[in-house]
């Protein structure tokens, strides 16, 4: 048993396929998610259905096999893969008698915990209050059950004894402040406009910040975790007598929270104005595909998807027989293989 400091909460996850076969192999990514937030997964349940239920979003067969799970396995979280309205939430809870969380409201929790600069927590806070205002209904208090705070953590979920009236004010001033935010952002674009600008994007975790580091000796954080980076840093760099700037962003992740490109938009506008994406991928991941797939259409959302891409697939070394497809080139950040390569299909591009 873990010490009281680092002892996890203990979590059932829920998958829910409407038109769709899923299967508990579905719930990966999820359950690395949750133990981005100290969440250790006991169980897994899996439904799949025609449509929604109006009550609870699974059956009511399966909500009852779920409370026996939290039984067997005394489980004091359930966390369902999709988003859920505020009374469901509400329902879910006072049938399971343990707080229900979402894979937004994990997402926003890691969030909270990672943003540094200033922006940043700016960003979350607002995304915090967008997602809670339309949710205020579902609180049923039974987050106290968990012993790490996931869900309650960041300056928006402090703000939630605030009545609706004063949080969307709250919500008014923030985006007011991140738009002094956008406008500094917009200036020091314009001041590089001289230069082209090259973007790291890509899934999380694909090793975005690690060969930021290695092209830039930035020291920026980067570990082998979702989220490692919030804050986009941008550095200059020179390379064969060619200038240009090279910006680290922020992981994307397969269904991001709609409230989290809304408030990250000073920030995304990094990747709107570069001349050349960089799209890394973690090709020893076996869902890359899909992954590749996601980014995209991200960055379709926000405009971005008319800027020339390199595809930069990562971490070679854990898996030496990949073909690397025609344009595109395999680095390992890590190990430093392949590094001259890029730099070369770098130049060439820019």
């Amino acid at each position: 048993m873990h010490n009281n400091q680092v002892q996890s909460d203990l979590a059932i996850l829920v998958g829910v396929g409407v038109n769709q076969i899923l299967s508990v192999d579905d719930l990966d990514e999820l359950s690395l998610l949750c133990a981005t937030c100290n969440l250790q997964t006991v169980g897994r349940v899996i439904q799949n259905r025609k449509d929604v239920d109006v009550t609870y979003y699974i059956g009511t067969g399966k909500v009852e096999e779920i409370k026996t799970m939290i039984a067997e396995t005394n489980a004091n979280v359930v966390v369902f893969d999709v988003e859920l309205s505020g009374s469901k939430v509400r329902n879910l809870e006072q049938a399971l008698g343990v707080p229900v969380l979402d894979r937004s409201k994990v997402i926003l929790d890691i969030f909270a915990a990672r943003a540094q600069s200033a922006a940043g927590k700016l960003q979350v806070e607002l995304a915090q209050l967008r997602y809670n205002l339309p949710r205020l209904i579902g609180s049923s208090g039974l987050m106290s059950k968990m012993r790490n705070g996931v869900g309650m953590r960041g300056p928006g979920e402090k703000k939630l004894e605030l009545d609706k009236r004063l949080i969307r004010d709250e919500i008014t001033a923030l985006e007011r402040k991140l738009a002094d935010v956008k406008k500094t952002r917009t200036v020091a674009v314009r001041q590089r406009s001289n230069q082209q600008r090259v973007c790291l994007v890509g899934y999380t975790n694909s090793g975005k910040s690690t060969l930021f580091n290695l092209l830039t000796k930035a020291g920026v954080y980067a570990k082998d975790e979702l989220f490692a980076t919030l804050d986009t840093t941008t550095r200059a760099i020179y390379l064969n007598g060619k200038n240009f700037v090279l910006t680290d962003t922020v992981g994307f992740i397969n269904h991001l929270p709609h409230e989290f490109i809304r408030a990250f938009e000073a920030t995304l506008d990094e990747t709107r104005e570069a001349n050349l994406l960089l799209h890394v991928v973690d090709c020893s991941n076996p869902e890359h595909e899909k992954q590749i797939a996601v980014v995209n259409q991200v960055l379709h959302n926000i405009g971005a998807d008319t800027i020339p891409q390199l595809i930069v697939y990562n971490k070679i070394d854990k898996n030496p027989g990949f073909v690397v497809p025609d344009g595109a080139v395999a680095i390992s950040a890590v190990q430093k293989i392949g590094i001259d390569k890029l730099k070369e299909q770098i130049y060439n591009l820019i």
